[in-house]
């Protein structure tokens, strides 16, 4: 006699309870295949919501690195604005000294005798009671700057004898003035690079970092002059 065929019983993922009671495993929950008019309506308006919130979030984000490019282009605006003021600073500080020099030089060759008799005035006092000055010029000036030394001396009262003697290395407008107990000098060439060298040390002290060609107050007020 032949015994039937077992019958196999369709796995089902029901509850499973361990050995304590508790829950081992459980199915899944169902998912809901019909759903009303309300809830259609609420799962919509959820996830619109949440598409709004990504975008917004992303908007967000875009507008970060945007205004992180902009702040990276205004420092590199910043920074060539305050490069073309610091050369314009030094262009306009230089042809000033060239300016400079050219009316220094026409001065001397219209009023060659001032440097001299000006020092002779400033040191009155120091060479009173000296016997013999020596003035040491451009030779090409010594008869001119003799007649300027001596007219200058004797308004001062200064009683010496006073010599303008040429000197070959002295420019125009130089001088040494030598009393025996002391000396003093001046020469254009050496004064103008003096000025040079202290405008050239002045900028570059300066550097970037000087004030704005036109203040923020100027900005602020609609200042006329810059416009």
């Amino acid at each position: 006699m032949t015994s039937p065929a077992p019958t196999h019983r369709k796995f089902s993922f029901d509850t499973v309870f361990d050995a304590g009671g508790d829950v081992a495993s459980a199915p899944p929950p169902a998912r809901k295949k019909l759903f009303h008019p309300e809830e259609v309506e609420e799962i919509r308006a959820a996830a619109y919501a949440e598409g709004e919130r990504s975008a917004v979030v992303l908007a967000e984000q875009e507008a970060a690195q945007a205004m992180g490019v902009l702040a990276q282009a205004a420092h590199a605006a910043l920074s060539s604005l305050a490069a073309v003021a610091h050369e314009h600073r030094s262009q306009s500080a230089h042809l000033a000294l060239a300016a400079a020099r050219k009316i220094a030089g026409a001065a001397l060759e219209q009023f060659p005798e001032a440097p001299v008799t000006a020092a002779l005035e400033a040191m009155g006092r120091e060479i009173e009671a000296e016997p013999r000055l020596l003035a040491r010029v451009a030779p090409h000036l010594e008869a001119r700057l003799q007649a300027a030394l001596e007219t200058t001396a004797a308004a001062m009262g200064f009683s010496g004898q006073i010599t303008a003697r040429g000197d070959a290395d002295l420019p125009l407008g130089a001088f040494i003035l030598d009393w025996g107990d002391g000396r003093c000098g001046f020469d254009p060439v050496a004064a103008a690079e003096r000025v040079s060298q202290a405008v050239d040390a002045a900028l570059a002290a300066e550097g970037l970092h000087a004030e704005p060609l036109i203040s923020q107050a100027e900005i602020a007020q609609g200042d006329p002059d810059h416009v």
